[in-house]
């Protein structure tokens, strides 16, 4: 760009000195020179701190890596490279053959557990008869024991029971007394096992229930769908191959359909007059001639290489003053989209600030002379 600005001042001077007959003397070639320096110095000092200019532009995307969340065998592709697709869209098919085996099993072993809710509740009543008996036994053992301890106790040696009958009634009821605690114990272990419930459900269903859920929801994932609008790019998976849920080994990398970003780097002493809402202008190299005009969107709130992390390893010099600069997100206008051009194209931009905006036309007019010299070859 400063070279432009270069030439065209030469040109013009060239132009003058030939039109006018002007010679070449020790007076007018210096002076030509001189003014050269302070005109051009002048504008460039002007444009680059009030209307930055960057050929370290790209519009940049996000891709999403695709990934199963199941093992499994390929065993279909459907999805084309490089095709719009819509969201929910097949991408590719596993083997669901294991899965469906996983929920047959999980089913039957649920079916058995729910059968078994209601034989806990018969042993539960069970339970509370065996106790009603045995309470009975109770009872009943120790009124014939009270009734002989107190005939041996009243009639003394003249009583008709004798101390071996007393003795034996009173075993009989301590043994039916023990009977009761075992009876209570086993009730308290049928009723426990009936209400062990979970949000009003037994359990071992509960427990159950959610295996069934989990091995319904890896079925699901055996076959992986499009998460938005967008395509896939350079497809590489092919039948028989096996997936597996890895995130450092993605199978598939899908690009979303969102609008287009330009991302600028432009000089840090400039960054202080860009704003949001800015104007801006870009041209790309794949389409030379053509000026695309834009919005900043935001000036980035970082720069990477101040970035640190905290780690067992420590951090040079050279690792935080390293040459960097600020980046500039911008929007460009609708028309950008319908020239359909390969995403990640690289481009120059120019922002135009609300400073010095009479300077800025020479800066559009700089910007289209760069673009014209695009048809020859592009400058980077």
């Amino acid at each position: 760009m400063d070279l432009l600005l270069i030439l065209t001042y030469t040109g013009m001077c060239i132009a003058i000195f030939k039109i006018f007959n002007i010679p070449l003397t020790k007076w007018t070639v210096p002076t030509a020179v001189l003014g050269g320096v302070i005109i051009i110095g002048a504008l460039i000092i002007l444009m680059n701190y009030n209307h930055p200019y960057t050929a370290n532009a790209r519009q940049v995307y996000t891709s999403v890596p695709i990934m199963p969340l199941v093992r499994g065998k390929v065993i279909d592709v459907p999805v084309e490279p490089n095709r719009l697709i819509k969201a929910g869209d097949v991408l590719f098919k596993l083997d669901p053959e294991p899965f469906e085996a996983i929920v047959r099993q999980r089913q039957a072993e649920l079916a058995a557990a729910q059968q078994q809710v209601p034989q806990l509740y018969a042993q539960l009543a069970s339970a509370k008869a065996t106790t009603a008996s045995a309470k009975a036994v109770r009872d009943r053992t120790q009124q014939a024991y009270q009734r002989y301890a107190d005939g041996r106790k009243k009639g003394g040696k003249n009583s008709p029971f004798s101390e071996l009958e007393v003795e034996n009634r009173q075993q009989a009821y301590l043994a039916a007394e023990a009977q009761l605690q075992v009876a209570d114990a086993n009730e308290m272990r049928a009723q426990l096992a009936y209400e062990s419930t979970f949000d009003g459900v037994n359990t071992s269903v509960a427990s159950l229930q959610s295996q069934l859920d989990k091995a319904l929801f890896d079925l699901e994932q055996t076959v992986i769908h499009a998460p938005t609008d967008g395509y896939v790019t350079q497809v590489g998976l092919r039948k028989g191959m096996v997936a597996v849920p890895m995130p450092l080994r993605p199978v598939m990398t899908f690009i979303p359909k969102e609008e287009a970003m330009f991302v600028g780097a432009f000089w840090e002493n400039s960054i202080k007059r860009l704003k949001s809402g800015d104007q801006a202008e870009f041209i790309v190299s794949a389409q030379p001639g053509i000026v695309f005009k834009g919005t900043v969107r935001q000036v980035m709130p970082t720069i990477a290489e101040g970035e640190f992390q905290a780690n067992g390893n420590l951090r040079g010099a050279e690792t935080f003053f390293k040459h960097s600069r600020a980046l500039v997100i911008i929007d460009p206008e609708e028309r950008f989209d319908e020239f359909h051009f390969p995403m990640g194209i690289s481009g120059h931009v120019a922002i135009y600030t609300d400073h010095f905006h009479h300077v800025s036309v020479i800066r559009k007019v700089l910007l289209r002379m760069q673009g014209w010299v695009n048809y020859i070859f592009p400058f980077h």
